[in-house]
Formats: C-alpha cells, structure tokens, sequence
C-alpha cells in the first residue's frame, strides 16, 4: 500500500544511532556523515518502490559520496514477519545491487519511530551540523522511470544543504510502502 508523508520537522537536530551493518561493522551517525551532509535513507529489501528507484538511488548516492556527502541506508521493517527484509536478505541486497554506503539494521525499530520514518523509501537530508535540511523523495519517478529532464531532488538538494546548509524551500515527500511495525 503506497503512503505518502508530511515534511519533517526542518531544523531538528538528526537523532543518533549505533546499527549492524551487513558488512559486518557497527556504524553511527557520525560515522556515516560526510564533510558537507548526510542523508540517511529507511529503505527495505521487498518494497516495489525501493526496488524502482534502487539503480537511480546507487547512481546518485555515487555521485554524492564524491561530493563529501555520507550516506546510510536503514532497514526498519519487522523481519519475522517480512522475511524477505530479514538481515541475511539484506546483505544479499546490499551485494545484487552494489550498494556504495552502509546498509543498517534496525531491529528495534527505535532509529525509524526516531526520525518518524513511515514508508520506504524515506529520505532524510542532514547537514555539516547535523540538522535535519531535507525530507523529500530521490526524484519524480516513484514506481516509473522519471520523464526525461526530470529533476534530480535529493541530489540538488544535498548540493544546496552543503553550500548553504539549508534544504530547498519546496520539499515533495517521498511516496512508499508503508514501514512494517512489529505488534
């Protein structure tokens, strides 16, 4: 079921957190934050959207890692009854699609009710100080491939969270499946 979200609290400080990755280390925020942002990402392995978007989202998180913005990607999702968002199935993503940033494991669920993330994928634009500057969506295309000449949002975005640290003033949220809360 798609949801679409309302814009995040701008200028709130992003909360921490101390998450597994499938390559085997633990990261912090701190951890992943490049120079000049960070975004952090809620995404899961089984979600028609994330799987839509995951080449577009690989090709400009590159772009931006270069650029001295720090990514992570957050699984979230209740694994027992998901399974295919299990952790294992998480490092198998993490290698079919080439993923250039960490890949964390949320198995509490306390990082996502944290930034209130409800859909994935959900993401969040940080910056140098560690403010919440961007909660959008990658680009227009959701489930399609975006019409030629599209805008690229988060990556213009994070370009103007590193040159001004602030986020665009028009914000379009992210559209996903619904985050999977365990009961």
């Amino acid at each position: 079921m798609a949801v679409s979200i309302a814009p995040a609290r701008l200028g709130a400080k992003a909360p921490d957190f101390r998450l597994p990755a499938t390559n085997g280390k633990t990261y912090a925020l701190a951890d992943v934050a490049g120079k000049n942002g960070t975004v952090v990402v809620f995404i899961c392995n089984h979600c028609p959207y994330v799987k839509a978007v995951i080449g577009r989202f690989v090709e400009d998180a590159k772009l931006l890692l270069a650029e001295g913005i720090g990514f992570a990607a957050i699984s979230s999702n209740d694994a027992a009854a998901y399974p295919d968002d299990s952790f294992p199935n998480m490092q198998r993503f993490t290698e079919r699609h080439g993923l250039p940033f960490p890949y964390l494991y949320d198995e509490s669920q306390a990082v996502a009710r944290a930034y209130d993330a409800v859909c994935t994928p959900d993401f969040f634009g940080i910056n140098a100080a560690g403010l919440v500057e961007y909660r959008g969506r990658l680009d227009q295309g959701r489930k399609e491939v975006p019409p030629p000449g599209a805008k690229r949002e988060l990556v213009e975005a994070m370009r103007l969270i590193a040159a001004t640290g602030k986020g665009p003033k028009d914000q379009i949220p992210s559209v996903g499946c619904s985050m999977k809360w365990k009961h």
